[in-house]
């Protein structure tokens, strides 16, 4: 089982997990020529890909659904609400309606030799929700766009091998930065994004002895640092409450501009 980001960031994301035989994407939010030279170092073309989850129907995650779908005909999950909003978009106008297919929130979804599950998040999105993959006995997860977190959450993520968990902003950058009062609002709020701080509390509560690689995702260009993340969460784990530390497992940011290192499991 391998796992990479081929971008992540508020201006796109696609993260790409598969098996031998299983190859899917979560969200498409990058052109298709990117994520084409993506699949490409992994030995992969979009003709490979067994299926796209989709979180929910932002730009940053569905922008490059219109072309992959239309070329190369790839089969599209997500939740019924966001199903709806996507078939509502211009800009998906070129996608099968067949090509989308409905899954619910806590129902496990089998692709190939993949088992997916789907489950709740909060964002300002029409039914986002953040997905958990397994292929036996080994489990990652992708979870962005959230407002805060919650013992549901946290539940659907433990006992993982790897995850990519959202660190979109440092606090105190966006406060101070140039975006309008309400959009600061928006990301600080229940629907809005975790900050580095709640990142780091959230890993914090779902380490465990088998976790090799914690990709920090989708941060915002505009309100934090790579550097800034990655301390921060670092902070947070080493003052949690448990007994790991940061050093004890993998980290690394997942950046909008390039790949991330391929994590096999």
């Amino acid at each position: 089982m391998r796992m990479v980001s081929i971008a992540s960031g508020s201006n796109g994301n696609c993260t790409y997990v598969g098996s031998d035989d299983t190859h899917v994407l979560v969200d498409a939010g990058i052109s298709n020529k990117r994520i084409e030279l993506g699949l490409k170092e992994l030995g992969l073309s979009p003709a490979d890909l067994t299926a796209i989850f989709v979180t929910h129907e932002h730009s940053d995650h569905i922008s490059g659904l219109n072309i992959l779908s239309k070329k190369y005909s790839v089969p599209i999950y997500s939740a019924p609400g966001t199903v709806r909003a996507m078939k509502q978009m211009k800009s998906l106008d070129r996608v099968d309606a067949e090509l989308y297919h409905e899954v619910g929130a806590d129902a496990d979804v089998r692709i190939g030799d993949l088992d997916i599950l789907p489950f709740s998040i909060d964002h300002d999105a029409a039914e986002p929700m953040a997905y958990r993959i397994s292929c036996g006995s080994k489990s990652v997860a992708v979870a962005t766009d959230m407002g805060h977190y919650s013992p549901y959450i946290v539940d659907h993520l433990r006992n993982l091998d790897a995850a990519l968990i959202e660190a979109n902003h440092d606090v105190r950058m966006l406060e101070a930065g140039p975006y309008p009062y309400p959009l600061k609002r928006r990301i600080l709020g229940d629907y809005g994004h975790l900050s580095n701080e709640n990142s780091g509390r959230l890993i914090s509560e779902i380490l465990n002895d088998g976790i090799k690689h914690i990709f920090l995702g989708h941060l915002s260009k505009e309100n934090n640092y790579p550097e800034l993340a990655y301390e921060t969460v670092k902070l947070e784990i080493d003052e949690s409450d448990n007994s790991y530390k940061s050093k004890d497992f993998d980290i690394t940011v997942a950046t909008r501009d390039a790949m991330s290192e391929v994590v096999t499991i």
